[in-house]
């Protein structure tokens, strides 16, 4: 390309671990006039999101749906369930696990870290053990995020569920869903969750500005006895107005538009293949980069994230660097690095509204993208891919066969 050269061909690449590429279909249904937030049109698309957004959770308690990013629906969940100076346990997992930690310390509450080593997702044992240790019941709340979009991993919440309950102990149980949310399993009510946290501009295919709380009768309970200050994030208030079709305050009335399309083209695809198609661009993503003979960030496969895979670079070569080249070579955006892992790797998101064809792109300019910049690798990441969904598709076919 000419050095004078203003305009960039094609479509860009947006391989980060969100906000995911746009559908049409989304885009085309927050393309529309603005309807009175008052008005019994409001009221129906209102009462059709809330609705809607309850399957996606699998739960039939109440959602509610915030005007903020996920960071907003963190602050709710900890504000409503609970008070100045409670105890918190929460792990390690990284990045966004200490930003939501951090938070909590910022809000008064007392938190206590399970540490690991950004490699692993939580370990059910090991919150079994803190809670049976805690006599007198100290620790109100256990977090935990569903997958840490920092490293790739994904905790098993079901798990983490039997854990709490044979410690015996009484603490809500508070999940992060941001990056794992209508993109792998998720059972609210099933798994016995409190309070899951999600976001809009993943796996639900939506911009960022929309983050939710799905919420049990158990945190209902805690909420009226909660005394951490809210106003803007108050379940009560909320729950109220959407009674009606309605919110306390101005929602984000475009999104709502686009929710309501993002939560049909799901079910239209069925949950089950939704989670299925992400599987298959996870472990084709994998597949390349063992191929390639670099190192996942996720050390234990039984804790593989779903939706995004973090990318350890050989040593005494910059993972920004490397991004940057992409970028300007490729028109690729991958996700940055964090923490102890900060420039020594990078991430591929494989969420959202994508597919083989799309992942193959990705991996076909970072394999280029690698020997750019002489970065220590074998060929052949991008056919240990493809061999990969060849073989997936000969089996469905059989099976269809049959």
């Amino acid at each position: 390309m000419s050095k004078n050269s203003s305009r960039t061909p094609g479509r860009h690449f947006l391989h980060i671990p969100g906000p995911t590429p746009l559908p049409d279909r989304v885009l085309r249904a927050m393309d529309t006039p603005i309807i009175d937030h008052r008005g019994p049109e409001f009221s129906k698309l209102t009462k059709r999101c809330l609705e809607g957004i309850k399957t996606i959770f699998k739960t039939t308690n109440p959602v509610i749906i915030y005007t903020a990013t996920g960071t907003g629906a963190w602050e709710a969940a900890l504000v409503n369930t609970l008070s100045p100076g409670d105890k918190v346990l929460m792990v390690e997992t990284g990045q966004f696990a200490t930003q939501w930690k951090n938070m909590a310390e910022k809000l008064g509450l007392k938190t206590e870290f399970i540490k690991t080593d950004w490699r692993v997702g939580a370990d059910p044992d090991a919150i079994e053990a803190r809670l049976k240790d805690d006599k007198e019941h100290e620790i109100k709340a256990v977090c935990v995020l569903h997958n840490e979009t920092a490293t790739g991993c994904l905790s098993p919440i079901a798990e983490v569920r039997k854990a709490i309950d044979r410690s015996g102990h009484p603490a809500l149980f508070l999940v992060d869903t941001i990056s794992s949310l209508a993109s792998t399993d998720y059972r609210h009510d099933e798994w016995g969750v409190d309070v899951t946290v999600g976001g809009a501009q993943k796996g639900l295919m939506l911009p960022p500005g929309m983050s939710f709380n799905a919420i049990s009768d158990k945190a209902l309970a805690a909420a009226k006895n909660s005394e951490l200050p809210k106003s803007f994030w108050a379940w009560d208030d909320m729950i109220t107005m959407n009674k009606q079709g309605f919110f306390p305050y101005t929602p984000a009335t475009q999104m709502l538009q686009g929710l309501a399309v993002a939560i049909d083209m799901l079910h239209e695809e069925g949950l089950d293949n939704v989670f299925s198609r992400h599987d298959r661009l996870a472990e084709a993503t994998r597949r390349a980069i063992r191929a390639w003979g670099l190192e996942i960030i996720c050390r234990d496969p039984k804790y593989y994230s779903p939706t995004i895979t973090a990318i350890l670079m050989p040593e005494g070569h910059d993972a920004d660097a490397f991004r940057a080249l992409a970028l300007e070579q490729f028109n690729i955006s991958y996700g940055a690095s964090f923490g102890p892992f900060a420039g020594k790797m990078f991430r591929i998101g494989h969420l959202g509204d994508t597919n083989e064809l799309m992942l193959l792109g990705a991996l076909a300019a970072t394999e280029m993208s690698l020997a750019i910049a002489g970065i220590p690798h074998k060929k052949g990441g991008v056919q240990a891919a493809m061999d990969y969904f060849v073989a997936v598709a000969a089996r469905a076919a059989r099976a269809a066969a049959e």
